[in-house]
């Protein structure tokens, strides 16, 4: 009898184990992409494995929009350790639709699926631009125009000293953020006084960033990924903290370095 309950016991043991042995096994194909987010232009790194090669059989890719129509078809050749990687460009009359892109990969026979997401943003996207209004000290307020993908803005201040703007995100996924900057707030100047491009550290690594120009603004598209948190925008020139009063000191103290050198060469010349 106690035969027959152990026996038993480990048949109902068995039973919920192998299910759970079923539910981690290595999936037949997997299929993922270098980021979670694009935009119109950029260039998507599709990569992935299969479990068994078949000889002489490509793996097809399909890329569809949101409303799961076809924007990209190519077929690949799988690797002989059984890993494909392939490249597609975000761009093209079909790539109209923002929102929710599928990339679809196929393998066989046996004919196996695997799929993976990301967001696209196409060229015509109108994302609402949002004000943040930056302290400038006794210079009062300025308003910095903006919009975010992938995250949300925490704040906006200027580190006087270092004549740096730094924006403070939290980023959900990989993403980009646009500021619309007016000049009088910072400014990034050459020698000669025409335009030169920002420096642009995210948690302290320099990153390339799209910079164009208008008289009253400067405009920054600045891609970032998951997990970042500082931008910091470094200029040539920043609005002074002290306004007319740092300016007048200025003046003064320029005035009287002048006074000061008058008087040591008149010190200095000879006498006859």
């Amino acid at each position: 009898m106690n035969c027959f309950l152990l026996v038993i016991t480990i048949s109902i043991l068995l039973s919920s184990v192998i299910p759970s042995f079923a539910q981690v096994a290595e999936p037949l194909i997997t299929a993922s992409t270098d980021k979670s987010s694009y935009k119109d232009g950029d260039m998507i790194v599709i990569s992935g494995s299969v479990k068994a090669i078949v000889e002489g059989t490509p793996l097809t890719i399909q890329i569809l929009d949101p409303n799961q129509k076809i924007v990209q078809l190519a077929q690949i050749d799988v690797a002989q350790d059984g890993k494909y990687t392939t490249t597609a460009n975000a761009s093209g009359p079909l790539w109209k639709k923002d929102g929710t892109y599928t990339v679809k990969v196929q393998y066989g026979p046996p004919n196996v699926v695997a799929e993976t997401n990301f967001e696209f943003a196409s060229a015509t996207s109108t994302t609402a631009m949002e004000i943040f209004e930056v302290n400038a000290g006794n210079e009062g307020t300025f308003d910095v125009e903006y919009n975010i993908r992938g995250g949300t803005v925490k704040d906006m201040i200027i580190d006087f000293e270092g004549l740096v703007l730094i924006v403070s995100i939290e980023s959900t996924s990989d993403g980009t953020i646009t500021l619309k900057i007016p000049r009088e707030l910072i400014d990034a100047k050459t020698t000669s006084g025409e335009d030169d491009s920002f420096i642009i550290l995210i948690d302290g690594a320099e990153v390339e960033a799209q910079q164009t120009a208008t008289t009253s603004f400067r405009t920054l598209a600045i891609n970032f990924l998951e997990g970042d948190s500082d931008i910091e925008i470094i200029g040539t020139q920043i609005v002074p903290e002290f306004g007319a009063i740092a300016a007048l000191v200025l003046a003064v103290a320029i005035i009287s370095i002048i006074a000061v050198s008058a008087k040591t060469r008149l010190r200095l010349m000879p006498k006859y």
